[in-house]
């Protein structure tokens, strides 16, 4: 797949659609607002408005954090179907996927580092020794 298409705002607007179709058929409501953002090999998509009735319910009796733990085991249960539609979408390999929520505001996000262009996967080392001024751990 050529770099345009991997950077296109189609392919975007399909990663949003799939995350909102998955949000939807697993959670039985979808969110009513999907954004996502590729930056270098990261991909986030943000999700707005997407907690289901139940889940409103025990927020509002102060449970957020109950609603946050079973999302989090959800999303883990989940990956794969989540990592297809990056994957689908980009050509490229997800080599980690981040999920977190927030209540207020409602929202959502999904966050995924793909596979270095070159096919390789770069090391948290080799990153910071690119990072101008950041102390090196001894």
């Amino acid at each position: 797949m050529d770099a345009y298409r991997r950077h296109s705002g189609e392919t975007l607007a399909t990663i949003s659609d799939g995350m909102v179709q998955l949000h939807t058929r697993f959670y039985g409501k979808g969110p009513s607002r999907a954004k996502t953002h590729l930056i270098d090999d990261t991909i986030v998509c943000i999700l707005w408005n997407g907690f289901t009735t139940v889940e409103q319910t025990l927020i509002a009796e102060d449970e957020a954090e109950t609603v946050a733990s079973f999302r989090h085991t959800f999303q883990k249960t989940m990956q794969d179907q989540f990592t297809s539609v990056i994957e689908e979408a980009t050509g490229r390999t997800v080599i980690a996927y981040m999920s977190q929520v927030h209540v207020a505001p409602n929202v959502a996000v999904e966050l995924f580092l793909l596979e270095s262009g070159t096919g390789e996967a770069g090391t948290a080392e080799e990153e910071r020794e690119d990072v101008p001024g950041l102390t090196q751990p001894a």
